[in-house]
């Protein structure tokens, strides 16, 4: 029975389900922009956002997928990571504990400053004309596939800068969204600046709540934050693909070594 209770599988929550159907949408959307940039670009064509305009339809999908995601998040959902919920105050379970512990709080200039002058090397190609506009939305494209990487698998900055938990601590949760669209402040369209104000207002809405009640960010005041009340089990997952990749690595080893004998 020990055994069978061992190898039962854990199933997707409702809430990783829908982080894995968002890295499918944005996966599929990188692709289809990335064809349609290298096909105009060898046929010397139009630029990619001439075609995207001249499919209204395409470009309204696109735009309002990301808008009504950005939007939703200005309120409690059962759908969204208790990381990005900590901030609501339905989502407050006060645990007794008086002491504000946030882990991750102090790289996170560090995160900011980092962000900033990576794309700050993209924007000055753009305005040098070595880079056009058509690359700086591939690579908010590319920054929304990779968004959902970092969820669902590995987070470059949680490993190496700021050290949380897990998602449902971490400090910077809501910056996501301002993060991908950072690319855009360089595009001069309408459809672009209107994604990125929204952004910026959502990161904005997370800092000053963080600001007023901290107590809501800390897994020492909040019990919201605690494992067992985690509604996502991404964790888990993560365990799972660290562990396959052990074996991996293990299996290949035994067979360099058996190729060498």
């Amino acid at each position: 029975m020990q055994k069978e209770a061992g190898k039962k599988k854990i199933k997707l929550t409702v809430v990783s389900t829908y982080h894995y159907v968002r890295l499918v949408a944005r996966s599929c959307t990188f692709l289809v922009l990335l064809v349609y940039y290298i096909l105009y670009r060898l046929n010397g064509g139009m630029e990619i956002e001439d075609v995207i305009e001249s499919h209204p339809a395409v470009l309204v999908l696109i735009w309002a997928f990301f808008l009504v995601e950005m939007i939703l998040r200005f309120f409690p959902s059962k759908f969204e990571s208790p990381g990005c919920q900590k901030q609501f105050a339905k989502n407050y379970v006060k645990t007794g504990q008086t002491k504000i512990e946030i882990q991750d709080n102090n790289a996170v200039m560090l995160v900011a400053l980092i962000w900033i002058a990576f794309n700050g090397v993209f924007g000055a190609l753009h305005m040098r004309g070595i880079l056009d506009d058509g690359i700086m939305i591939l690579l908010c494209s590319f920054y929304s596939v990779c968004d959902m990487i970092c969820i669902l698998f590995f987070c470059p900055f949680q490993s190496w800068l700021l050290k949380n938990k897990c998602c449902c601590t971490c400090r910077i949760y809501n910056w996501d969204y301002a993060m991908m669209f950072t690319p855009l402040f360089f595009v001069d369209k309408a459809y672009t600046w209107s994604l990125l104000v929204v952004s910026v207002a959502l990161l904005a809405r997370w800092e000053i709540t963080f600001f007023r009640f901290p107590e809501r960010f800390s897994e020492t005041t909040n019990g919201y934050l605690h494992c067992k009340n985690c509604t996502e089990k991404l964790c888990t997952h993560k365990k799972q693909l660290t562990s396959l990749w052990k074996k991996i690595a293990e299996y290949t080893q035994e067979r360099m070594k058996k190729l060498k004998l």
